[in-house]
């Protein structure tokens, strides 16, 4: 599902106009942004947690020249479903689509 669906299937079911979803929809996409980057996690009850997780540094190895460098420590975003969402999927998923169409 890509973004332009969720907004079409969200309207359909509020009963909301589509630029409206889309608005709110980005609006709720730039303050996970925005409260992960000023190092604040994000948690929704029953859905999950937006969280910053640290990697430490380490070295790493350029792989053409032979050479190893070193990977400074930094902090990335993550995602950490709830246990209910993650109930909810493992009991209702009976199989998956095929890989066409999958998107990083």
């Amino acid at each position: 599902m890509r973004k332009a669906d969720l907004v079409n299937a969200i309207s359909q079911k509020t009963g909301v106009s589509r630029v409206d979803v889309l608005v709110t929809l980005e609006a709720l996409f730039k303050e996970i942004k925005s409260s992960l980057e000023s190092g604040e996690n994000v948690y929704v009850r029953g859905f999950g947690s937006f969280v910053i997780k640290r990697r430490a540094k380490k070295v790493g190895r350029h792989i053409k020249m032979g050479k190893a460098l070193e990977i400074p420590e930094h902090y990335i975003p993550a995602f950490k479903p709830a246990k209910s969402f993650v109930e909810q999927v493992k009991n209702n998923v009976t199989s998956l689509p095929s890989d066409e169409g999958e998107e990083d």
